[in-house]
């Protein structure tokens, strides 16, 4: 199965910001984010018992490499990826549940940062969940791929595999 896979890191995406976010009443492909609402906002931020994590350039090249290594490692396709400041992109083709591939993505670019970062393993990265989007066609499979790599801004760390 294929998969778009999107998590982000830490505090950078609360329920409410004005940027939008999906939760739960909110979590239909091609519908409406959640609206901006700055009492949520400022409630989950209140929540947080750390600062907001940004990947510098480095460590973005590092959860590039990470999320590289657990599909070498478990047999997955890694089609595309895109590690931005705060948050990561993935299309990837995998004969595991999308749950499996975000948490092992997430433990994997965890680990490597901890060797590689002066953050400190106790620093949260990684919000809770993430957006796990099956893609049941190649139309699908090539419509994330060209949002993945050409639709997110700048390019930062991108990697594109053979589809």
């Amino acid at each position: 199965m294929t998969y778009l896979i999107t998590f982000s890191c830490y505090g950078s995406h609360l329920h409410g910001d004005e940027s939008g976010s999906v939760d739960r009443n909110h979590n239909v492909p091609g519908h409406r984010l959640a609206e901006a609402d700055e009492e949520r906002a400022s409630r989950e931020r209140l929540l947080m018992d750390q600062a907001p994590y940004l990947l510098s350039a480095p460590n973005r090249a590092t959860v590039l490499e990470a999320m590289q290594e657990v599909c070498s490692h478990r047999q997955w396709t890694l089609l595309a990826a895109h590690v931005r400041t705060n948050h990561a992109h993935s299309v990837v083709e995998a004969d595991a549940k999308p749950e499996r591939v975000m948490i092992d993505f997430k433990s994997y670019a965890s680990r490597r940062l901890n060797e590689t970062s002066t953050d400190g393993w106790n620093r949260k990265r990684w919000t809770r969940h993430g957006s796990m989007r099956w893609l049941w066609n190649r139309d699908e499979i090539a419509a994330a791929i060209r949002y993945v790599v050409e639709e997110q801004g700048e390019t930062m760390a991108v990697w594109v595999g053979e589809a």
